[in-house]
C-alpha cells in the first residue's frame, strides 16, 4: 500500500486489508488476496512446473500468446499478431514494442535467446520437452546432440520471430502461451545469475511486477508500469500466500483475509456445496498415482495392473472426494475428436490372480511399500483409502508418507520413490498434453517408463494434421500406457474447485484448464 499523510484515512485502510480486497491509497483498484498453497519451488519460467508456480507466473510474466480468461485458449500477449503457412509448419509473430519492467526493449532475438536457454542441457528444465515436441531442431539440442544454430526458430527482424515446427500441431498457437515458452529477461540473468528472481533484481513483462518475496509466507505483486495494456490492470496488488493446510486456507477465507482459495478443503465439502461462493466446473486434468517402473517389485506389469484393478474408483469419488469428480481408468479425459482407451477397470478377481501369478498369493512375500504425496488434505484421505484398500482387497500393506512440495518434486524428478500422488493439469485443450509426458526423453516421466512403440505413436501424431489419424495414433499410444503397460494408475478427472465471490470481483472465470489472468479482475462496482 501507498503511504498516505492522513491517520484516519490509513487506519480505514488497515481495516480494509484484514477484510480482504482492499482499495489503494488513491481509491483506484484493490488488493487481491490468494490462498495459493505450497512454497513456489521458483519463479524462473525454465524451471518451474507446478500449478502454484503458474498461478504466480501468469502474472509476472507474458509469452507470445495469452490466456482468453473465458475459453484458455490463445489471445494476443507480446505477439500482437501472427500467420501460419499453408501447410501448418511456420508460424510468424508480429511482436508489439514492448519492454522489460526495467525498461529494456523484448524483441524476437529476446524469444530466440529465451528458448534456447530453456533448451539448454545445463539449464535443466523440466518442461524444455513441451519445446523439443514441436520445435524442429529444438530435440537435438536440448539431448547435446545437436547445435542451437540448428533450432529452428529465427528473429527476422526486431518485431518478426518465426518458428518453424516438425509437422503441423493443430495445439501449438495454445501451447505457445505456457511458461516453458516464456521470454526471459537475460540481460538481468546475466548479471545477477539464480538471484536475478529475488526482489530487487526480479524484471518480468507481465502486468505486475515482483514487490516481496517473504520465504514460507507470501509474495506480492505490483502493477508493472511498462506493461503494454497497463490500462486494463484494475488491481493495485497481489497476494499470494504460501500455505499448505487447506483448512487453514479456509478459516482466512472465512474471516476475509482471502479473496480466492484455490484449495478448499476435503473435510468441509458438504458445507461447500451449499455456499454460493463455491466455484465447481469442468477441468481437463487427471489424479492418478505413479509407479516407478525401475523399482523391482514393480518392474513387473502383472503387480501394476493388480494394483490398478483393485481400486473401485468409483467409490473412492463418491465416499471420500464427494465433489463431483469422475472415475478415471484412462490417463486423458474424453475431448472433441478423442476418445480415450479403455484402460484396467476394477476388476478384484482379475487384481487376486495376476497378484498371485506375479508370486504372491493373498498378499503372502508382497515387500513394504511406501506412496508418497506432497502435503494436502485431500491427498493424504486418498492416499489412506488406497492403503485400506490395498491392505483389504490384496492382503499387502503399504506405508503413506507426506512430503513438502519442493522436496516431493525433487524426489519424483530423481525417480527416488516407489509409488508416487500426481495430478495433470492440462497445459491447452488436447489429448497430446497427457501423452507427451510418458515419453522417454519427458522431463515429467517421473516414473522412468519407456516404450519405444509409444513414443513412437506420440511422435507420429505430432506430424498429422488434426483429424482421426492423429486422434488414433494418440489413442493407441494411451493403450499401450494404460492398458498394456499400466505404466500410471489412474483415479479421476479433476473438477475445478475454487471459493471465490464472484458477485465482488468481476474477470474471474471458470474454465477448463483452471487458468486465470489477473488484469481483467477487479472489484465489483
Amino acid at each position: 500500500m501507498k503511504k498516505i499523510a492522513a491517520s484516519l484515512v490509513a487506519v480505514l485502510m488497515t481495516a480494509a486489508i484484514f477484510a480482504g480486497g482492499s482499495a489503494d491509497a488513491t481509491g483506484k483498484g484493490a488488493e487481491f488476496i490468494i490462498g495459493n498453497g505450497a512454497e513456489p519451488q521458483s519463479l524462473d519460467p525454465s524451471k518451474i512446473e507446478g500449478v502454484p508456480e503458474h498461478r504466480i507466473y501468469m502474472a509476472l510474466f507474458e509469452g507470445l500468446v495469452g490466456y482468453d480468461p473465458k475459453t484458455a485458449t490463445a489471445m494476443p500477449g507480446v505477439a500482437e499478431s501472427w500467420t501460419i503457412s499453408p501447410d501448418g509448419t511456420v508460424y510468424t509473430f508480429k511482436l508489439r514494442k514492448t519492454t522489460w519492467s526495467d525498461g529494456t526493449p523484448i524483441t524476437a532475438k529476446t524469444f530466440v535467446d529465451s528458448w534456447l536457454r530453456t533448451l539448454a542441457p545445463e539449464t535443466g528444465s523440466n518442461y524444455a520437452y513441451m519445446i523439443t515436441m514441436v520445435v524442429k531442431g529444438a530435440e537435438a539440442y536440448n539431448a547435446g546432440t545437436g547445435k542451437a544454430s540448428d533450432v529452428a526458430i529465427k528473429a527476422v527482424d526486431d518485431y518478426t520471430f518465426q518458428v518453424t515446427l516438425t509437422g503441423p500441431a493443430p495445439y501449438a498457437l495454445d501451447m505457445f502461451g505456457h511458461y516453458a515458452f516464456s521470454p526471459l529477461p537475460m540481460h538481468t540473468i546475466a548479471k545477477f545469475g539464480d538471484e536475478w528472481i529475488k526482489p530487487g533484481n526480479f524484471v518480468g513483462n507481465g502486468p505486475f511486477v515482483l514487490e516481496t518475496w517473504t520465504p514460507q509466507e507470501k509474495i506480492t505483486a505490483v502493477p508493472n508500469a511498462k506493461y503494454w495494456d497497463k490500462k486494463n490492470v484494475k488491481l493495485s496488488r497481489i497476494t499470494f500466500l504460501a500455505i499448505e493446510d487447506n483448512n487453514t486456507l479456509y478459516q482466512k477465507y472465512l474471516a476475509g483475509e482471502i479473496d480466492w482459495d484455490c484449495n478448499p478443503p476435503l473435510s468441509m465439502i458438504d458445507e461447500l456445496k451449499l455456499r454460493d461462493d463455491f466455484q465447481v466446473s469442468p477441468q481437463v486434468a487427471t489424479y492418478y498415482y505413479i509407479f516407478n517402473v525401475t523399482e523391482p517389485v514393480l518392474k513387473d506389469v502383472r503387480v501394476r495392473k493388480a494394483l490398478t484393478m483393485a481400486v473401485d474408483r468409483k467409490e473412492l469419488v463418491t465416499k471420500v472426494m464427494k465433489g463431483g469428480q469422475l472415475p478415471a481408468d484412462s490417463i486423458a479425459p474424453v475431448m472433441t475428436g478423442y476418445t480415450p482407451a479403455k484402460g484396467n477397470p476394477y476388476d478384484l478377481a482379475k487384481a487376486k490372480a495376476l497378484l498371485a501369478e506375479a508370486g504372491y498369493p493373498d498378499g503372502k512375500g508382497f515387500p513394504k511399500m511406501t506412496v508418497i504425496y506432497n502435503t494436502s488434505e485431500a491427498h493424504k484421505k486418498v492416499a489412506e483409502y488406497i492403503q485400506q484398500v490395498w491392505k483389504k482387497n490384496l492382503g499387502i500393506d503399504i506405508t503413506i508418507q507426506n512430503i513438502e512440495w519442493k522436496t516431493f518434486l525433487d524426489v519424483r524428478h530423481n525417480h527416488d520413490f516407489q509409488i508416487s500422488r500426481a495430478g495433470w493439469v492440462g497445459d491447452y485443450q488436447d489429448p497430446n498434453t497427457f501423452h507427451e509426458m510418458f515419453l522417454k526423453e519427458s522431463g515429467n516421466n517421473d516414473g522412468a517408463y519407456d516404450n519405444p512403440k509409444y513414443d513412437e505413436l506420440v511422435h507420429k501424431a505430432a506430424t498429422l494434421p488434426n483429424g482421426p489419424a492423429r486422434m488414433q495414433a494418440l489413442h493407441d499410444a494411451e493403450e499401450i500406457l494404460m492398458t498394456q503397460d499400466q505404466a500410471v494408475m489412474p483415479l479421476y478427472f479433476y473438477v475445478n474447485q475454487d471459493i471465490i465471490d464472484t458477485a465482488k470481483w468481476t474477470g474471474w472465470y471458470s474454465n477448463a484448464l483452471g487458468i486465470h489472468s489477473y488484469k481483467g479482475i477487479a472489484p465489483a462496482k
